[in-house]
């Protein structure tokens, strides 16, 4: 449970750049395959056709990083048939099939076309920016300045990405994937902070596993049902990716994106399991990933020709640097100037306990 007492880590920033390590592979060979770009592509990769194999990557390995760091004893137990297994509960069910939706819509929106991945990101973290400080009003969490700070910087530079939205094209197909991205987010972020986000380690980690335990693998078990169903060219697309598309070379690169997407993913949860608000994580979140995207887009404008990051873009990036100094520990420097006087002081008072 959370105490009065605030505390100050520096954790959270490792998670930020392992959040930026992955997610700029991500978000770079999930457009390259949607686009034909890799070596080996006999044409671009629909989404539909990336996702399975993907997901079924993803899961692994969430599943194996759960298993490794044997944090299966922290979940809920039901007995089954006389054996003791571990069974979610029913809000982090609910907060996992909200994480199936994200795993889903996320890949998927960078597989549109006409859509860069600079302005995928802002679209995305724009909405969940402006969620963040909803969901902490109705679950009554304060929001300090700095956090509220950062979040209305951070929202300056989606408005600056958006006034270049001109040259993209927004599609039914991508505004309802983004709604349903959004609409997950709003309940995941309610359920997570009425369970965890305290000081309680168990508590935190038992919502990881619990919810992570459903996500991927519902999303797997859902994608081979709608494979075999294969009724219209999106069921379609899933059976496709789950047999002609496993013996292709792009199947190599698509179970990278889900590896590299289980590995994003354990960092954005562990940022959003912080104690602190989620104005506070979620800028910490939405400027990782803006980041990222800015640098796939400038990497693959490198490789392949594409459009790099434009004037907006760049701008864009600039403001999410110092969205994320207002998140720094620079606004505590008091605390930490503080502990440097007294750390002399008692230098001092050492030194002259010796002479």
């Amino acid at each position: 449970m959370l105490d009065g007492k605030r505390k100050y880590s520096l954790a959270i920033w490792a998670l930020g750049l392992g959040f930026y390590i992955f997610y700029t592979p991500y978000s770079g060979l999930t457009k390259a395959l949607s686009n034909g770009l890799l070596p080996g592509l006999n044409g671009p990769v629909k989404g539909t056709i990336l996702l399975p194999l993907s997901v079924i990557a993803t899961a692994i390995g969430m599943l194996g990083f759960i298993t490794v760091k044997g944090w299966w004893k922290y979940a809920g137990r039901r007995r089954v048939s006389g054996v003791e297994i571990p069974f979610p509960r029913r809000v982090t069910f609910l907060s996992g099939v909200c994480m199936a939706t994200i795993m889903a819509t996320t890949t998927l929106a960078f597989t549109f076309g006409g859509l860069s991945i600079v302005l995928v990101l802002v679209i995305l973290r724009g909405g969940t920016l402006i969620i963040a400080p909803v969901v902490d009003r109705i679950v009554g969490r304060r929001v300090r300045w700095f956090s509220w700070t950062a979040m209305m910087i951070s929202l300056a530079a989606v408005l600056v990405v958006l006034s270049d939205a001109s040259n993209y094209t927004l599609t039914i197909a991508s505004i309802i994937d983004i709604a349903a991205y959004l609409t997950a987010y709003f309940f995941k972020l309610q359920f997570m902070s009425r369970l965890a986000k305290s000081d309680e380690r168990s508590a935190n980690i038992r919502y990881f596993v619990e919810e992570q335990m459903v996500a991927s693998p519902l999303l797997v078990l859902t994608l081979i049902a709608l494979a075999l169903i294969g009724a219209g060219d999106v069921m379609m697309g899933f059976r496709t990716g789950l047999t002609s598309f496993i013996m292709t070379p792009g199947a190599v690169f698509a179970a990278l994106v889900g590896l590299f997407y289980a590995a994003l993913c354990i960092c954005t949860t562990l940022i959003f399991l912080d104690r602190r608000e989620n104005t506070f994580c979620m800028p910490m979140h939405c400027g990782s990933s803006m980041l990222s995207g800015f640098t796939a887009t400038a990497i693959l404008a490198y490789l392949y020709g594409l459009n790099g990051p434009t004037m907006a873009q760049s701008l864009s990036a600039a403001f999410i640097i110092v969205a994320l100094g207002f998140l720094s520990p620079l606004h505590h420097l008091d605390l930490y100037i503080a502990k440097a006087r007294r750390g002399l002081e008692l230098l001092q008072q050492l030194r002259s306990f010796v002479r």
